[in-house]
Formats: C-alpha cells, structure tokens, sequence
C-alpha cells in the first residue's frame, strides 16, 4: 500500500498543472489562457495525428509520454514564456529543483524512469525528444496564429525571435518547419509579428 499511497500522491500533487497559465491563449476561447494541462493533452493528439511528419522513424508511446511530462515541472517552476529573456536565464535552475522534488514523489524506480523521459525531452538527442521538442513549439505557434498573434501582439515579438525560438522544429519534423515558417511570415505581413 505504501507503493500506491506515494503513487496516488504523485496523480494529485500532479493535476496542479491545470492551474499553470501560459502566455497562448486558446483558439476560440475568447481570449482565455491555455493552461499546462491542456497543453499537455494537444501535444499528445498532435504527436498521434503528425506522426508521418516526424523526421524520424519515432517510437510514439515514448513521444507521448515526454509529452505528458515534460511540463510538470512547471507545477513549482512555473510557465516561463519563450520571449522573457530575463526568465530564461533562471528556467534551468528552477526546473531543477522542481524535477526532484516533482519526481520524487513516486516510487524510486518510477521517479527514475518519469525523470529520464524529462531528461531525454530537454537534451532533444533521440529522434522521439525532437519529435516531443518540435510539436512543443509548433503547437503555441498554431495557436498564436489562430488568435490573431494575441501573445505575440501583446508583447511585442519580434520575427527573429520567433525564428530563433522555434527553429528546432526542423531537427524533429522538418515540413512542420516549413507550415511554420509560412505562418510566421504571414503573421509578419499581418501585423502580429514585428519584422
């Protein structure tokens, strides 16, 4: 019971990430915030319906779970958005002490596995963590787009930004890159990316 009683633990301590906002509004919600749980559960559909797109040959149950993970941390960390520069500087850090104690709620042989999928997922070195990685950035880009550039409008993202923030998105799916890179370019002539 003791295995289970830090288990349960760890599904409760966990389903704080629906209270995590991100910057990204959701498509159609009236300029209502994504939260990390949400965000976690698109990834997991999108990795499911792109899969052809991965540049890989991909084991998609492991993509799935990074994607179920790899957020959690943002329970303690909270959500750093791409563009703060002054809060990129401390993400590592934070995330850090978050993943310790985050993780170590369950069991030791689980805690080592969930914190290996996070691990794996930041170094972005297996074609499933590029694949994970990709859908990581392409997702608030749809949705940024979808709302008319709100996050991007509101505070005042610039196009090389967005480029150096998401360029990754060609080592896992390399067409994802290519619709994106289109939709930053209309975003641009639009007026909700600065040039």
């Amino acid at each position: 019971m003791e295995r289970l009683a830090a288990q349960v633990g760890f599904i409760l301590e966990v389903d704080k990430l629906k209270q995590i906002l991100r910057q990204t509004l959701v498509s159609g919600g009236q300029g209502r915030r994504e939260n990390d749980a949400e965000h976690s559960w698109h990834l997991g559909l999108m990795a499911l319906t792109l899969r052809e797109y991965a540049a890989e040959p991909v084991e998609l149950l492991r993509v799935v779970e990074m994607l179920l993970i790899h957020d959690l941390v943002e329970i303690d960390a909270g959500d750093t958005f791409v563009y703060d520069e002054a809060a990129q500087a401390s993400k590592a850090e934070r995330e850090e002490r978050a993943a310790v104690r985050i993780f170590g709620l369950l069991p030791a042989d689980q805690a080592a596995r969930v914190r290996g999928l996070w691990e794996e997922f930041e170094a972005r070195q297996t074609p499933e963590a590029r694949y994970a990685a990709a859908l990581d950035r392409y997702q608030p880009l749809l949705l940024n787009f979808a709302t008319e550039g709100a996050a991007w409008r509101r505070h005042g993202v610039r196009r090389a930004q967005v480029i150096e923030r998401n360029r990754h998105i060609e080592e896992g799916a390399p067409v994802l890159w290519a619709a994106a890179s289109e939709l930053i370019e209309e975003a641009v002539r639009r007026g909700w990316i600065l040039p």
